[in-house]
Parts: structure tokens; C-alpha cells; sequence
């Protein structure tokens, strides 16, 4: 979820409050002001899933938890903030298959995966032209011809 505030400062500002608060506690929900964060550590990264405080928290974690093995698929289980960072137009594809405008669209980890059809042999979508990224979609969802 995005937590919509007035100014980068006091989004600075909750992002400190919600780091500070989850880099000790003990369990994965914290309420902090009038949200709810669900979230889990691996090494050197925190995943957060953050919503309304009236958000059933299972589902917030479900979201999360479909998050973290999507991206532990794709990452082949090395969780490390170098690898996300060489893979970050597949962790935002991810994020996209998994959520639209707040709406939680998908939490199977191996469909979300399947959805991204990341494989080594293609091309990186960041060295793709626009048509050969059109091409691709036309040609997911059978709108090209086959020849």
C-alpha cells in the first residue's frame, strides 16, 4: 500500500517511524498511527506491506507473503539487495501482477511468476525496444497471428 502524505519530509518521517519500529519487535504486525505494517527481514532487506488500520492484517500478510516468494523465485532463493537491485524491473512487474490501485489482484507466488515469464535467455526488459516489448505482449495474449 502507499501511504499518501503532505510532504517527502513527513513521508521520510514515517518510513523512519515504521523502520524503527520493525527492526527490533518480535512479531510481524505493528500499528503504527492509524496503520497497520506487516513485514518480514532477509539479510540485508525489509519487505513492508502497509494498509488502512481497518485492513484484515491476513490479508496484508498474504500479500507480503506472496511478494517475498515471488521475488524469491525469481531472485532463485538469494534475497540480497544487490540481487533485487539487478532484477528490479522484475520485482516492479511483480508488484504489478500482485496489486492495481489497491486492489489485490493475485497472491499465488508461482502465478505471479508465471505472469512476469521471467527467463534467462531473454532479453532484460530495460535493453528492449518498445516494439519488441509490444511484440511480446501481442503475442502473449495470441493477438498476432501465428505464422
Amino acid at each position: 500500500a502507499v501511504v499518501s502524505t503532505q510532504s517527502t519530509g513527513d513521508q521520510q518521517q514515517f518510513e523512519a517511524k515504521v523502520f524503527k519500529a520493525t527492526e527490533k519487535a518480535n512479531s510481524e504486525i505493528v500499528a503504527i498511527n492509524s496503520y497497520t505494517a506487516v513485514y518480514r527481514s532477509n539479510v540485508d532487506l525489509f519487505f513492508y506491506v502497509i494498509g488502512d488500520s481497518r485492513e484484515n492484517e491476513l490479508i496484508l500478510l498474504s500479500v507480503l507473503n506472496a511478494l517475498y516468494d515471488s521475488i524469491s523465485m525469481i531472485l532463485r532463493k538469494n534475497v540480497e539487495k544487490r540481487a533485487l537491485f539487478e532484477n528490479m524491473d522484475s520485482v516492479l512487474l511483480i508488484c504489478d501482477e500482485l496489486v492495481d490501485r489497491g486492489i489485490l489482484m493475485e497472491c499465488d507466488a508461482t502465478n505471479i511468476v508465471n505472469r512476469v515469464h521471467v527467463k534467462t535467455e531473454d532479453i532484460p526488459l530495460s535493453e528492449q525496444t518498445v516494439s519488441q516489448v509490444s511484440y511480446d505482449i501481442l503475442k502473449s495474449f495470441n493477438w498476432l497471428s501465428q505464422s
